[in-house]
């Protein structure tokens, strides 16, 4: 076959750097399957099957290195299909079909904040009033409306309240984030919302290592008030329910809102602070450091401190993805290689790919690994011109490369899912950071380790200052003026072509490589020309937004207001449901005078 044998070829130059392709394809599999405007069936899971062991043979069979490279190819993509249809069978719950007012009483497993700025409590081992057990959803989300509730919410604890529930909601408009299929994956089955106070019921099962967790996150918020406990508790262990909206909003206009999120800066942080206090503490025992090798004790003991992170924090999705590769990097310590390669990055990725695939989608997880590609090619390539730095400029060099490599790689999946572009991220980054290195992430590891001895306020004044820098320069950046750059939602297309783009840049050897910057330059055209819907309506029917031609009018001022956000969003407009209610076109009426 002409196209296999062309195939074969190309990837026979590539011999030797061809790994790092292994999520790739696995992530072709996966996507295709997600993009499907319908579920496949058997005969689809069947074919996908069949393809992963026609190409694992040939794979076997083969004897040249570009052969076999495309019979792995094929066999990863159709791996990746399968694994994600199993993935969603493995979850599969019930979900509510119909609308509900009643009372329901569950188990507390998360406690989190709502798009409205409410707590918002997730519930599993639901009861609902009518509703047969097997009908039942698995989770169930419920946002706290009202005021003055009986009890205090904690994981483990049996609550029960009256409240508005319904299915997930599908995309605010076609081709945007799917609420239905992110809920599906949780298992969260109905969600909503509550205005009656929430009630203790009898029974319930310990948690206890998210009791422990939001233990820990109030004794936080109870020693440093307001915003700045909030943000430490989303450092120390993953709890962001005491950061409020409009923080989260300046954190993202300035480019900080990773710092709320456990990722791999916190867990590189701390595995690195680990790894060189035990070295020190070692260095200083001669019978100790002159016999054993340090650096692998100390990698050692760094792996146990990133696990027990990792339990702590809640183990969500985008912390396991930062453990794998802190893990990956103590054990090539431990092995005596080098901890971080493009190799090194693509396991972490096919173990993702593998235990999670839905979160290929996920904004988190493309950017994630996005930096840290940029980050590990970036440093690779300018290793020698950095080492020739003189060593008190260094740490400053290092930081201002890692910035623009992490920002340029991330840039346009940020813009894309959040559709704003921070004007003056780089340099809120720059002022930032350093803070979450020097005082942060040493301000909590010295709270934890003083922690038995009662002496955590030392710990937690350190995360203290490093917090309300941070906080400092989030507000001053938001309060600049035109802090960010509206820019509309980008066609289905564009992202693919960017991650492709890039990776072709990054891991293709040769001169072909130009092909990554055609198809980056492809995506952008792509973008620049995008037409929005010229009508959206939301899912219920009671709003709609017209574009006009000072921008989108939307027919009510209040109501359905995260669609109408969503819409104005993916538009690229800064204005707010009030303001394009009010643009010449609109019709009065209900919700407008």
């Amino acid at each position: 076959m002409p196209v296999w044998s062309w195939a074969s070829r190309v990837f026979e130059r590539q011999s030797g750097h061809l790994f790092p392709w292994v999520p790739v394809a696995l992530g072709a599999g996966v996507g295709l399957w997600l993009q499907l405007p319908f579920e496949p069936g058997v005969a689809s899971h069947g074919a996908a099957a069949a393809a992963v062991l026609v190409g694992a043979a040939m794979f076997r069979r083969a004897g040249g290195v570009g052969t076999r490279a495309v019979a792995a190819a094929v066999a990863l993509v159709a791996a990746g299909f399968l694994l994600a249809g199993v993935r969603a069978h493995v979850v599969a719950a019930p979900v509510l079909g119909h609308r509900y007012h009643g009372a329901v009483e569950g188990r507390i497993v998360a406690i989190d904040r709502s798009w409205s700025d409410r707590v918002r409590l997730t519930l599993d081992e639901v009861r609902l009033d009518g509703i047969a057990p097997e009908r039942t959803p698995a989770r169930v989300r419920i946002a706290l409306h009202g005021a003055g509730h009986s009890v205090l919410p904690v994981p483990g604890m049996r609550v029960k309240t009256t409240a508005y529930l319904a299915p997930p909601s599908p995309p605010v408009e076609p081709g945007g984030f799917d609420f239905r299929r992110d809920a599906w994956f949780r298992g969260i089955g109905a969600v909503g919302y509550t205005r009656v106070p929430v009630l203790r019921a009898a029974g319930g099962r310990n948690l206890p290592v998210s009791r422990l967790r939001h233990a820990i996150a109030q004794e936080i918020r109870a020693a440093l008030p307001g915003a700045t406990g909030g943000l430490a508790a989303a450092v120390a262990v993953g709890d962001r329910a005491g950061i409020e909206r409009s923080v989260a909003d300046r954190l993202r206009a300035a480019n900080l809102s990773h710092l709320l999120a456990i990722s791999g800066l916190h867990m590189g942080l701390l595995v690195g602070l680990a790894f060189g206090v035990v070295r020190f503490v070692l260095a200083l025992v001669p019978s100790i450091s002159l016999r054993l090798d340090t650096r692998r004790v100390a990698a050692g003991v760094a792996l146990v401190i990133a696990a027990a992170y990792l339990v702590l924090s809640g183990a969500n999705v985008a912390t396991e993805r930062a453990f794998i590769m802190a893990a990956i990097a103590l054990i090539a310590i431990m092995l005596g290689r080098r901890a971080l390669t493009l190799t090194a990055v693509a396991v972490a990725a096919t173990a993702i790919l593998a235990l999670w695939p839905e979160s290929l989608t996920s904004p988190g997880f493309q950017m994630s690994f996005a930096a840290t590609v940029g980050l590990v090619a970036c440093f690779e390539a300018l290793r020698d011109r950095l080492l020739a730095v003189p060593r008190l400029l260094r740490p400053a060099v290092t930081l201002a490369v890692a910035s623009v490599a992490a920002g340029l790689a991330t840039a346009p999946i940020a813009a894309a899912h959040f559709n704003q572009i921070p004007r003056f991220g780089l340099l809120a980054n720059l002022a930032a950071v350093p803070a979450m290195g020097t005082l942060v992430m040493p301000g909590a590891f010295l709270a934890a380790v003083l922690a038995p001895l009662g002496g955590e306020d030392v710990g937690l004044w350190l995360m203290g200052l490093g917090i309300r820098w941070i906080l400092w320069v989030a507000e001053f950046v938001a309060a600049l003026p035109r802090p960010t750059v509206p820019v509309p939602m980008p066609p289905p297309q564009v992202l693919p072509l960017v991650a492709v783009g890039g990776l072709i840049l990054v891991l293709w050897q040769g001169r072909a490589r130009v092909a990554g910057a055609v198809l980056l330059a492809i995506a952008l055209g792509l973008w620049v020309r995008v037409e929005r819907p010229p009508v959206l309506i939301s899912a219920d029917g009671r709003l709609a937004g017209v574009l006009g031609a000072e921008g989108r009018v939307i027919s009510a001022r209040r109501g359905n207001g995260f669609a109408a956000e969503g819409w104005l969003r993916h538009d690229g407009d800064g204005a707010g449901q009030a303001e394009a209610a009010a643009r010449p076109g609109a019709v009065p009426g209900r919700g407008t005078a």
